[in-house]
């Protein structure tokens, strides 16, 4: 019923945002209550509460001290709000014991988290030759007895044992935090007095990994910077000198942004891998549907100032111009931030999280119905309607009557925020359902384990990003010198075999040939004309195409070039028969094609610099320069012969600029650098080209920001 919202409706919306929020929100306390009465959102499937499933999430008056026989959801629940309480009191913690069940079923029962100082060191006996080798390592450990235990009981967790006295002072460092932005380091004295010994054994032993530290990472962006005059960074601190967040980005993540920044993911899957290394990335994909980064940053405070100030920093280093969509994770704190800092990226979150999630919610379940994981990832995943989704998903709740479970309510009832059925119609470059982009964590579990000091991180992470570009360069050369493979003689397809990425091309491809085994027909006639497209083995899913004659364009209601900037199967079934020769250029978006890296696009972002006055400040010509150089690197590094070509020119250019500094008035008759005289040049790099692709298509990087 549309109208005015009632009261209940404003509490609804407070108690999906703390189901979704667990990370930094879900906690007992005193006012459930009221969660617990509000009625239901309107249409959601399963209308019922479950209250021992819902107790921890509670109101702006929840206890900020654990109490025993306190209740939560999950054991992270617990652990984030002990993680909260230790973060107020200042105090680093870490889980000190935990306990399985026995049997075949083995799941965690029993998880005790206990102050850092816990316990006494004992230090091992080692032979001479190994105390030569081992430097000696600071224990925080004093014999701290502050702890708090929770144990699973049926589908929550309590508060069975709790100790809030410590045997040592507490540190001091504070919540509210300022910034420091930087494009340089910090001085040399500065770096010695920004951690305290306290806050520097806590980021070794927590935060960046046994060794690690605050120096060791300050020295890896110096000498970042000193290889990178286009690397940007920044050091968030506290007021007292500590360390919260840091970010960088070098000049290959910026160039790859200004291709590939339509579509972002902000990674932060450290949360979900216990060796908590709080790293994170901005990450998108390329033209060849590989992973390319677009910044990094430690992340080691998750408040909503912390949030908008690595957001506010990361977009400045990206040149201002915000993403068209944006995919996260479930925060509170976060999903505050954007709203501030990208009012008008469209924000989703993460599917396969929610559905990771999903899985542990409903352990019980899915034993008892070992259908029942398939069948919700079916819907979320397959279903190519709504009304197709949500006639599935009533179906699965009734089979297994789950109209009480408290998690599929709260998941149904946000489902416009992730599942992509409800955001067909903004570009968010994902081009199958099933497709899932490499995360982070991929990478922790490959690289990263407890005893990984930081330098050992970073260099691991720098390997990785180098082979993400040796990747791409080897797609490059393998797009250019061999031809995709069609699989019927129509123009459209040898006109996409000849445009696209081979990898791209591949999807087109299957839209294609998918193309041809529908039933089309005409239900309107005209300048504008309407085609009903299904198949004879589901005539329930029907889509329906406008196509616009006088600029020969068509639009389909399953809006996936929208979504994906590839057509449809329904859309080239329509062209098929109107027109079967070529399709129009403004449907084959550049960051999908082999020119996606090419030099229009950077061209054109000179020029705009150019109409900006270079004598206003040395950043404005720094940046104009930079521009072209790193148009040279990127298409210098395609092969081994273009590198030395590359490298030999762009030496002969430094010298003629030397030269050109100390004597201005030889310019206009200085030599011309001839490339064709002095060296050759792989023309592979220039032999396949797209054809004109005629005026260039408003994309998704296009948005207002």
């Amino acid at each position: 019923m549309e109208g005015e919202r009632a009261e209940g409706d404003e509490l609804i919306d407070d108690y999906v945002d703390c189901l979704m929020s667990l990370d930094t929100n879900a906690r007992a306390g005193p006012s459930d209550a009221l969660i617990l009465g509000a009625p239901v959102v309107e249409g959601a499937v399963g209308g019922g509460t479950e209250p021992d499933a819902m107790r921890d999430f509670a109101s702006a008056e929840d206890p900020k001290e654990p109490v025993l026989g306190m209740t939560f959801e999950s054991d992270e629940a617990a652990k984030a709000f002990y993680n909260e309480y230790a973060r107020r009191l200042g105090f680093p913690f870490r889980v000190g014991r935990s306990r399985r069940s026995k049997g075949t079923e083995e799941v965690v029962v029993m998880k005790r988290f206990v102050c850092s100082r816990e316990g006494v060191y004992k230090k091992k006996q080692t032979s001479p030759d190994e105390a030569t080798r081992k430097r000696e390592r600071m224990s925080m450990r004093e014999g701290c007895n502050a702890m708090m235990e929770v144990v699973r009981e049926s589908d929550h967790w309590v508060v069975s044992k709790l100790e809030k006295a410590h045997n040592h002072d507490l540190g001091t460092c504070s919540t509210k935090v300022g910034y420091l932005r930087a494009r340089g380091l910090l001085g040399g004295s500065d770096k010695v007095t920004m951690l305290g010994p306290d806050e520097m054994a806590f980021l070794r032993q927590n935060v960046l990994g046994e060794g690690g530290d605050a120096q060791g990472l300050i020295d890896y962006l110096k000498k970042a910077q000193a290889n990178d005059p286009a690397f940007s960074h920044a050091i968030q601190v506290d007021k007292n000198g500590c360390v919260v967040n840091v970010f960088w980005a070098d000049a290959r993540a910026k160039a790859a942004y200004r291709h590939f920044g339509d579509a972002v993911t902000f990674d932060t899957s450290y949360k979900k891998n216990k060796y908590m290394m709080p790293f994170v990335t901005f990450s998108g994909v390329n033209h060849h549907l590989q992973p390319v980064i677009f910044g990094c940053a430690f992340l080691m405070e998750e408040t909503e100032f912390s949030f908008v100030w690595l957001f506010e920093t990361w977009l400045s280093a990206m040149g201002g111009k915000a993403p068209c969509s944006l995919v996260t994770d479930q925060n509170r704190a976060m999903k505050a931030a954007i709203v501030k800092v990208f009012p008008n990226s469209c924000h989703r979150f993460c599917k396969w999280n929610i559905l990771s999630r999903t899985k542990q919610k409903l352990t019980h379940a899915y034993t008892e119905h070992p259908t029942l994981r398939d069948e919700l990832e079916s819907c979320v995943l397959e279903s190519e309607t709504i009304p197709t989704f949500e006639t599935k998903w009533t179906s699965i709740i009734d089979k297994y009557d789950l109209r009480k479970n408290s998690w599929l309510q709260a998941i149904y009832s946000i489902r416009q925020k992730w599942i992509p059925l409800y955001l067909m119609d903004t570009f968010f470059a994902e081009i199958a359902p099933t497709w899932k982009l490499e995360t982070m964590n991929d990478f922790y579990k490959k690289y990263f384990n407890t005893k990984t000091t930081l330098e050992v991180f970073l260099n691991q992470f720098n390997l990785s990003m180098a082979s993400q570009y040796e990747d791409e360069a080897k797609a490059d050369m393998d797009t250019y010198l061999n031809k995709a493979t069609t699989k019927t003689a129509s123009l459209i397809e040898k006109q996409a075999a000849s445009t696209y990425t081979k990898a791209i091309f591949s999807k087109f491809q299957e839209e294609f040939t998918e193309s041809l085994g529908f039933i089309i027909q005409k239900t309107s006639d005209g300048c504008i004309s309407k085609y009903s497209i299904r198949k004879d083995e589901d005539p329930t899913e029907t889509f329906y195409v406008t196509y616009n004659a006088s600029n020969k364009m068509a639009k389909c209601s399953c809006k996936y070039f929208e979504f994906s900037g590839i057509l449809c199967r329904h859309i080239l079934g329509v062209y098929i028969i109107v027109d079967p020769r070529t399709l129009p250029p403004d449907y084959f978006l550049r960051r999908w094609t082999r020119k996606a890296r090419d030099d229009d696009a950077l061209l054109e972002e000179n020029n705009n610099y150019d109409d900006e006055d270079p004598s206003q400040s040395i950043t404005s010509r720094y940046n104009v320069l930079c521009v072209d150089a790193i148009r040279c690197a990127e298409k210098g590094s395609g092969s081994e012969a273009v590198y030395k070509a590359a490298k030999d020119i762009l030496q002969k250019a430094y010298q003629e600029i030397i030269a050109y500094e100390r004597n201005p008035g030889r310019g206009s008759q200085r030599d011309a650098i001839n490339i064709n005289e002095d060296v050759t040049i792989d023309d592979a790099m220039n032999d396949q080209s797209m054809p004109d692709s005629g005026p260039k298509r408003k994309t998704a990087l296009d948005c207002p920001t």
